[in-house]
């Protein structure tokens, strides 16, 4: 069975990597939207410039929101602690670079300690 071609809100993806911002911009939800219109940070700007050049790239920029030129890229995003490695897909346009990066881990509890309960209150220390 052949895979249907991908295509953003009835576009494919050679229209989409051929359109301004602007007319991009325009496919987008509002809050991507906003922040395309708004501008780029500096921070923003210098993960793209360094995407054109480079072909990994670690960032802090977990605000950015991804666009067709990122496509078939890989960026490595700060989780906080490190930075894991996100390859940007098609399925990805639109949404913010953090998103695919989990900030938080499980926690896992070990055995309460003596006297943590009422049972264990009377066991020796020794």
């Amino acid at each position: 069975m052949a895979r249907a071609e991908f295509t953003y809100r009835g576009k494919t993806l050679i229209e989409l990597k051929t359109m301004s911002m602007k007319e991009f911009s325009a496919l987008l939800p509002a809050r991507a939207r906003r922040t395309l219109l708004r501008g780029f940070t500096e921070q923003q700007k210098k993960l793209l410039k360094n995407l054109k050049n480079n072909a990994q790239v670690e960032t802090h920029c977990r605000d950015m929101i991804i666009i067709p030129e990122m496509l078939d890229k890989t960026v490595r995003v700060h989780d906080g602690r490190n930075f894991l490695q996100v390859i940007i897909q098609p399925e990805m346009l639109g949404h913010a670079l953090g998103e695919f990066v989990m900030t938080r881990r499980k926690v896992v509890h070990s055995a309460p300690g003596i006297g943590a309960t009422k049972s264990s209150a009377s066991l020796s220390v020794k």
